[in-house]
């Protein structure tokens, strides 16, 4: 696993998950801490992504916060915690897929894809509420639209374009779109207005 390549995103990701799991006094770094800092994220768009691939994620944060309450506690931890073994895995198959698709960097979306390859208690939650390593990729795809991760910073711009622009092909799919067609008088009269604004007036 190259951590050196971590996007930023997924790196925060990585420290709020050790700071849930010392919260709980959980004897190791699960994947289901890194799930639930994702989808905790409002900035993350993990709950997007997989809502965008027809995933249930309310049945998702339920059953997850049921899974890591009963997870067995140690008292007296350290300030770190070692990952287990299964997340060890998922963050090996993140690597892998990140070099298959030609990434440079490894963004969190690709843990959502590796969790639904593994079977532990996280990947389980994901696949029961609809996540299939189809949809998944999909998702990615459409939330990537064709471009790579090259840059530690990827998720934060991609995020920033979202926050600041407005998808119109999407809306235009969803049907949110006012027609233009129809409507020449409405658009003359626009035209008109600012070409009478841009007129100099005599002083």
């Amino acid at each position: 696993m190259r951590y050196d390549k971590l996007t930023a995103k997924f790196q925060q990701a990585l420290a709020e998950a050790q700071s849930l799991a010392l919260v709980a006094d959980s004897s190791y770094l699960e994947a289901g801490f890194v799930l639930k800092a994702l989808l905790d994220d409002q900035n993350s768009g993990a709950a997007a992504l997989l809502a965008h691939a027809g995933v249930n994620v309310p049945q998702v944060k339920q059953r997850l916060q049921q899974h890591l309450n009963s997870l067995p506690k140690v008292s007296g931890q350290g300030g770190e915690i070692l990952p287990s073994r299964e997340l060890q895995a998922v963050l090996n198959l993140m690597d892998k897929a990140a070099t298959k698709r030609g990434d440079a960097y490894i963004a969190s979306e690709l843990f959502l894809l590796a969790l639904v390859q593994q079977n532990d208690a996280a990947g389980k939650i994901l696949k029961e509420a609809g996540a299939t390593e189809q949809n998944i990729n999909a998702a990615i795809d459409a939330v990537r639209g064709g471009q790579n991760v090259n840059d530690a910073n990827a998720e934060d711009q991609r995020d920033a374009l979202k926050k600041y622009t407005l998808d119109l092909t999407q809306r235009a799919r969803d049907g949110k779109l006012d027609p233009v067609i129809g409507r020449d008088d409405e658009i003359r009269r626009a035209i008109q207005v600012l070409q009478r604004r841009t007129k100099t007036t005599p002083c």
